[in-house]
């Protein structure tokens, strides 16, 4: 099992580097030049040219990169070109507010539909299943930002139960992990429903109750437990998928955590505060596809049996 886990950890370290390799390039063909950010107002020629001297920009890319890279190892993301403080300091500030919103939304998401998605697979022609199928498309069609504003304009303008803007808080966080969960909570729901659908309908799942199994065994002994694998899939992929995608919630709330960090770097073409917050969350998605490959080899038999002593 330890090498199961060593292995994918090592596979893990490739993916990362390529990501980062990738966004920086990105930013480095970009037509922005950091100088006219940094100078400002003072901007000179001369200026322009010393302070790319002074950063590095006139050095080749790959040179760049591998400077970018060993400074990572440090943790050193650089310095913001607007406010001149240190990314990581920013980062600090700003990454456990993104992760309480991303932790509180995808509870929110796993307590509810989880047990929609097994009711509905167990009463796979009933009105509920039919009610939560159709509210399970809406859902995912459903575009983020819109549903994050009819939300504020409902419950923050009409009926003021709730503030228009984010915060860390109880009430400043309902709308947010609401707005956030939405779509993940309809493709959980979905994937939960067609999993245990082609599990009750296996042969092992009528021989349990020919044996006189009781129901409530049936599902959660046999049939959840055989169903758990692509739920688990789409749970830890949806856990790093919200990290990108609170960027357009925390947005609509002017919520204070990466997402709007990243997005007011992006406005004032601040390349390594840009780079900073997309290196974070490509770090957060890696992680968690480690954990799900993690989980995997301790629910899936067919691994543990691959990595046994015996095997």
């Amino acid at each position: 099992m330890i090498k199961y886990i060593l292995k994918r950890l090592l596979a893990l370290i490739p993916v990362i580097l390529g990501v980062i390799f990738i966004i920086q390039f990105i930013l480095y063909i970009s037509p922005n030049d950091p100088a006219v950010v940094i100078l400002g107002v003072d901007y000179t020629p001369e200026g322009a040219a010393q302070v790319r001297e002074s950063l590095g920009l006139n050095d080749p890319f790959i040179v760049q990169f591998a400077r970018y890279v060993l400074d990572l190892l440090r943790g050193d993301f650089g310095n913001s070109y607007v406010t001149g403080e240190p990314v990581a300091v920013q980062l600090a500030a700003r990454f456990p507010n993104t992760l309480i919103l991303v932790v509180v939304s995808m509870t929110l998401c796993t307590i509810l539909s989880l047990p929609i998605g097994i009711q509905s697979a167990v009463k796979p022609n009933s009105w509920f299943s039919n009610i939560t199928a159709a509210l399970g498309m809406v859902g995912i069609a459903l575009p983020t930002f819109w549903l994050g504003l009819m939300l504020i304009l409902l419950f923050a303008v009409h009926l003021e139960w709730l503030p228009a803007t984010g915060s860390v808080s109880l009430t400043g966080m309902i709308l947010p992990a609401i707005t956030l969960s939405a779509s993940f909570m309809a493709g959980t729901m979905r994937t939960t429903r067609s999993s245990m659908l082609d599990c009750l309908n296996q042969d092992y799942i009528r021989t349990a109750k020919a044996k006189g199994v009781s129901h409530h065994d049936v599902i959660d002994k046999h049939a959840l437990k055989n169903a758990l694998l692509p739920i688990i899939t789409v749970v830890g992929v949806n856990v790093g998928t919200q990290m990108g995608g609170s960027v357009l919630t925390e947005t609509v709330f002017s919520y204070p955590g990466l997402g709007i960090m990243l997005t007011n770097g992006i406005k004032q073409t601040d390349t390594p505060t840009i780079l900073g917050c997309l290196v974070v969350m490509a770090i957060c998605i890696g992680i968690c596809n480690l954990l799900v490959d993690i989980i995997f080899a301790f629910v899936d038999p067919r691994i543990k049996s691959q990595y046994s002593k015996r095997g």
